[in-house]
């Protein structure tokens, strides 16, 4: 193995534990998989059969696009996470990293005819960014895989229909920070909800606050300051705290 899949199983490894952490796992199902280079698309997921707590760098299975490992294993694959990822890092170069969870926020937004709304600051980043999948039953079915693709175009985050939440990121930092506060928004959505008449911002200002997160430099004003490290500081310092609490992700 060499040092750079070394360095990118601990990254995945850290967003397994993270997930575990910030209690957004669901059992041993659900997915997370990070694309390795090269032109094979060889991709790491999860050891089918242990907790998200439980995984470290070196349980994270090498399948190739068919779900084949391509390593020596002892754990199998969780079907439904193979056709969900291998669709997604077969269709998008740009989604390295692709994240699947099941929370109660998300899939109780999943299941809301509106879907997400630009309720608070934590949702705007997502505003014109996210696409959506009808339910189909479980990902089993092979011929899903197109609909999925074509669904989820080129936007960065997918909500499954009844189902869950998906982020896709150029590393494994940006498609766990998707996911924190995409899950984050569906929280204060869902309480914003039960508690009365929402106050929505206007178009404008939804498309003001989505550029200011995405793309801080584009349409920069006069006086207006951006903070393009926020995603890299942001990820050190879960590191940092898994360091503390579960160095074990390493191994």
């Amino acid at each position: 193995m060499d040092t750079t899949e070394q360095t990118l199983r601990q990254q995945l490894a850290a967003c397994y534990r993270l997930i575990a952490h910030f209690r957004m796992s669901d059992l041993i199902f659900t997915h997370i998989s990070l694309r390795l280079p090269g032109p094979e698309h060889h991709f790491l997921i999860n050891p089918y059969g242990l907790l998200f707590e439980e995984i470290t760098a070196s349980s994270l299975v090498k399948i190739d696009l068919q779900g084949r490992p391509v390593a020596p294993t002892e754990y199998p694959v969780n079907p439904a996470g193979f056709v969900i990822h291998s669709a997604i890092h077969a269709a998008r170069e740009d989604a390295q990293c692709v994240l699947h969870t099941h929370t109660r926020a998300g899939c109780a937004v999943a299941a809301l005819e509106c879907g997400l709304l630009p309720v608070n600051q934590m949702s705007m980043e997502f505003h014109g960014k996210v696409a959506y999948h009808a339910y189909e039953g479980i990902a089993l079915d092979l011929d899903e895989q197109q609909r999925l693709v074509a669904d989820l175009g080129d936007k960065p985050v997918m909500i499954l229909r009844n189902h869950g939440l998906l982020t896709t990121g150029r590393s494994v930092a940006e498609a766990f920070l998707r996911m924190y506060y995409l899950e984050k928004a569906c929280e204060i959505q869902l309480a914003a909800q039960s508690a009365g008449q929402l106050v929505l911002p206007s178009e404008a200002v939804c498309a003001h606050t989505e550029r200011q997160f995405n793309a801080p430099m584009r349409g920069l004003k006069q006086g207006e300051l951006n903070d393009p490290d926020a995603l890299q500081l942001a990820w050190s310092a879960l590191l940092r705290m898994l360091e503390r609490i579960a160095p074990d992700y390493c191994d």
